[in-house]
């Protein structure tokens, strides 16, 4: 060999490294395909009728395009989806849970009702199975070791919304509240009034509670609006998701056609659908809105519109964000995975690259992200929840 053939031959074998070298010259023995994974059974709970039957087929589907566009599995571990009726109370949702359990899942998902939330948090401590949850969120859920949250603690959409409306209400305005009388309006009501001023004379009024059910008529929401107006507030403050949502906003527009604030979830999915032309305006602060301009928003936004023909929600999100932590926690586990190794590797992922932008897991378990307003505009022939700014980074 030449000088400086024998040169280039240094240089090559330098480049390649030994890895590099030995697969161009051949090897004496070839790579053996990774043996597969063992399969792993996740139970999510969502309910499957009522008021909350939307929410819950959005959380379902968020979970089920991560898998869609990750080959059906989680951690490289192939998934069985086991799915169960929250149902309307605590009572049963502790039965999915308890039917979950007996199932032998790795871990457990979704969860739309707060009430159902607290009801079933000592089943899942005691059964230490990590509970990723993408939807209710009081914050009344302290001191929890197996339930970790992708979406939101409610009194933060209060905080957000209470904040910009500080500076943004006229100096004679007043704000009307009402809120049905549940678990989660008084998380809402109290961050609310905490960012915005608990002394501050324009949110004086007493609030006004209505009916807590999810599936209310089309006038019971009526005496008590009469009763919030009758002050002449400036503006109404609220707080309703599913049809409860739009049976208000529908009887409040017959009475007030001025300002309207939010949590997102009024004018979310399918109860802007309905809502059409009455949610013409409304304000709301939420975690996500489906025109966020980054690469992971574009990816599940776009697959979501796809598959279902409709625009994706955070309900949607947050599920497929618990997806996506399960998919990092497991992997960490090397193979391996049971319950508690899954639950203490959901304490190592650290940033998630989210559809909503990048968040990361606080000490409580919940999300701390960036907070959005967003106002209903005209999208052509459809209403459009409308990203106007950021509003906070909370959590």
């Amino acid at each position: 060999m030449s000088q400086m053939n024998r040169r280039r031959a240094l240089q090559l074998l330098a480049a390649l490294g030994t890895t590099g070298f030995a697969a161009a010259c051949g090897s004496d023995t070839e790579d053996k395909p990774a043996a597969p994974k063992s399969p792993i059974k996740i139970g999510l709970i969502a309910p499957k009728s009522g008021g909350f039957k939307s929410i819950g087929d959005d959380i379902t589907n968020g979970f089920q395009l991560f898998l869609d566009l990750h080959g059906q599995q989680l951690g490289g571990h192939p998934v069985e989806l086991l799915t169960a009726d929250e149902g309307d109370s605590a009572k049963t949702g502790k039965a999915a849970v308890d039917q979950l359990l007996k199932q032998n899942v790795l871990a457990l998902t979704g969860v739309v009702n707060s009430a159902v939330m607290v009801g079933i948090r000592d089943t899942v401590e005691e059964a230490r199975v990590p509970l990723i949850g993408s939807n209710a969120s009081p914050s009344s859920l302290q001191s929890v070791v197996y339930i970790w949250r992708t979406s939101y603690v409610l009194d933060e959409a209060g905080r957000a919304l209470g904040r910009y409306l500080r500076d943004q209400l006229p100096a004679n305005g007043r704000i009307a509240i009402i809120v049905p009388e549940n678990v989660g309006s008084p998380d809402v009501v109290r961050g609310f009034r905490q960012e915005f001023g608990t002394s501050d004379p324009r949110i004086a009024d007493p609030v006004t509670n209505t009916n807590p059910t999810t599936t209310p008529g089309k006038a019971t929401y009526v005496a008590d609006i009469e009763k919030a107006l009758r002050k002449n507030p400036t503006a109404v403050f609220c707080f309703f998701a599913g049809s409860a949502a739009v049976e208000f906003i529908k009887q409040l527009r017959d009475q007030f056609t001025g300002p309207v604030y939010a949590p997102g979830f009024l004018t979310e999915g399918s109860v802007l659908e309905s809502l059409d032309r009455d949610a013409l305006g409304i304000q709301t602060a939420l975690n996500y809105s489906a025109d966020l301009n980054n690469t992971s928003n574009r990816v599940f936004a776009s697959a979501y519109r796809k598959k279902h023909q409709a625009t994706p929600t955070t309900y949607a999100m947050a599920s497929y964000d618990a997806a996506q932590v399960l998919d990092q926690a497991i992997q960490l586990t090397a193979g391996s995975p049971d319950p508690q190794k899954v639950n203490l590797a959901l304490g190592r992922i650290g940033q998630i690259d989210s559809p909503r932008g990048i968040w990361q897991f606080n000490q409580p378990r919940t999300p701390q992200q960036k907070w959005y307003l967003r106002e209903v505009q005209r999208d052509g022939q459809v209403m459009s929840n409308v990203l106007i700014n950021e509003l906070a980074t909370l959590g």
